[in-house]
């Protein structure tokens, strides 16, 4: 029998409402589970190459595995959802992430690590929109969805520096092991957790296109893999040209394009072609995916430059992004509590706003600066405008859509996020790069102290233009903002 649960301040109990809560707290975990272990195993990469032999190249595997099932598979999972039922399709996703994290925190060698690597991600493609989904139909609109869509929107944006923190701590209190194994217990307390409190709900009938599943999940696969390898290499050398890297998005393209074609003509389309005809929610999808070019590359670089430039560890560069963290969180409550009063595009307009501001101050950060003049003021920046676009971009995407669509637009919002990301790590690796072997090759043959101040300053030099970059597009996630949002406070106000 499912399980329903009444509005609250109409039917609702004190019961009911403590029953939300908990469901909101499985939901939370569990995103916040997914998004930090896109991060968490990168400050241990160095432990795990020493320990199975990884080349350098093959060392970006442990992170391209996870990324590739995730973003591959994330329409499949949110569609599945729809269709076979939210809450049993986010226990086995939950399940599937753990069993694999497990095996992970085994594994002896390469090809078995890499290959729980692809599982966990695609256990991840599976809970992301589902738990989205679930936000969705479980929380009533207005005030109580408003919320449950803080607190969600405040785990997905501090789960990459809370995976850095957390990686830190673990690599060097534990082993490197340890960053998989944490899953374990979290996930599987999860899993049995949804069980209890979240709603259950029957299948639907249709079935999955498996058409637009085949080109949708390889072509996505295929553009964030030809993303992941074009970046410049530090070295300068240039990947954009790499027969694979053409390949891949050569054919990203072509696939993605029979997906769109297939989807347009499918009686049960993967991703229903009415769930972008409107202009709201296409403008928060492409806000989403500017967001996610913006962040991943600021992440990525702030942790390089901590520990390259500054010489942090792992663990006092995780714990740098602690500021950021907090002001991500707090300025998502305090939007969480604003949508009702001002409505969403206020906040999104003073979200892009706040992060490109912020973003600009970081690329000002020099090899001299300290932690308090150079990276404390913009992370605090940063983090209140990713704060406030987190929590609104959510509830436009999902305001209007039929609950038997709800995974469907789930699963879109996190591949505008997933494959966002992949751009920015190759648009960003290249800008940086680049100008970091032109400018060691400008400082010429210096040797001893002077070469390595040099190379510090090159880092520097690179990493600021990439910081430059992203604030230039958080500037247009913000022209997006004011030139195609226009939804208004009562659409989501609920009634």
């Amino acid at each position: 029998m499912a399980t329903t649960f009444p509005a609250i301040g109409q039917a609702g109990t004190r019961n009911d409402g403590r029953r939300l809560g908990l469901a909101l707290l499985v939901i939370a975990t569990a995103q916040l589970m997914v998004v930090l272990d896109a991060t968490i195993v990168i400050v241990a990469q160095p432990h795990i190459q020493a320990a199975l032999g990884f080349s350098g190249t093959g060392l970006e595997w442990v992170t391209n595995a996870y990324a590739l099932t995730f973003g591959g598979l994330l329409l499949l999972g949110g569609r599945a959802g729809d269709l076979l039922g939210r809450r049993r399709m986010f226990v086995a996703g939950l399940l599937l992430f753990s069993a694999a994290s497990l095996a992970g925190g085994l594994a002896t060698s390469q090809a078995w690590l890499l290959a729980a690597r692809a599982v966990q991600g695609a256990g991840g493609a599976i809970v992301a929109p589902t738990a989205l989904a679930l936000i969705a139909t479980t929380f009533p609109e207005g005030p109580p969805r408003n919320r449950a869509m803080g607190v969600y929107a405040g785990m997905s944006g501090a789960g990459g520096a809370v995976g850095l923190i957390a990686g830190g701590l673990l690599v060097s209190y534990a082993s490197w092991r340890w960053v998989l194994y944490v899953n374990v217990p979290i996930g599987v307390a999860a899993a049995l957790a949804a069980l209890i409190v979240l709603p259950a709900a029957a299948r639907r009938p249709g079935r999955l296109d498996l058409p637009g599943a085949l080109t949708g999940t390889v072509g996505l696969a295929a553009l964030v893999y030809g993303l992941s390898n074009a970046a410049t290499s530090p070295d300068g050398t240039s990947h954009w040209g790499d027969g694979k890297v053409v390949a891949a998005l050569t054919a990203g393209a072509v696939l993605l394009a029979a997906f769109a074609v297939i989807e347009t003509r499918s009686r049960h389309a993967l991703l229903p072609v009415r769930l972008l005809g409107s202009r709201d929610r296409l403008g928060a999808n492409l806000i989403m995916l500017g967001v996610g070019t913006a962040l991943f590359g600021v992440f990525f670089f702030v942790n390089l430059f901590a520990q390259d430039v500054w010489g942090y560890s792992a663990l006092r560069t995780g714990l740098s992004f602690l500021p950021l963290t907090g002001a991500l969180l707090v300025a998502s409550f305090a939007a969480a509590a604003l949508v009702p009063r001002i409505g969403a595009r206020p906040l999104l307009l003073a979200g892009g706003a706040a992060s490109a501001g912020g973003m600009y101050w970081l690329s000002l950060v020099t090899e001299h600066s300290s932690y308090a003049g150079g990276l404390l003021g913009p992370g605090l920046v940063i983090g209140v405008g990713l704060g406030l676009l987190f929590v609104p971009l959510p509830l436009v995407a999902m305001a209007g859509v039929h609950e038997a669509d709800s995974g469907a637009a789930a699963s879109l919002l996190n591949a505008g996020r997933q494959v966002g990301g992949s751009i920015g790590l190759a648009v960003l690796g290249t800008v940086a790069w680049t100008v970091v072997a032109n400018s060691a090759r400008a400082a010429g043959t210096a040797q001893g102290a002077a070469h390595a101040a040099a190379y510090q300053h090159a880092l520097t030099a690179g990493f600021d233009r990439a910081f430059l970059v992203s604030a230039a597009l958080a500037a247009l996630v913000l022209v997006v903002a004011i030139t195609v949002i226009r939804v208004r406070r009562a659409d989501l106000a609920g009634g």
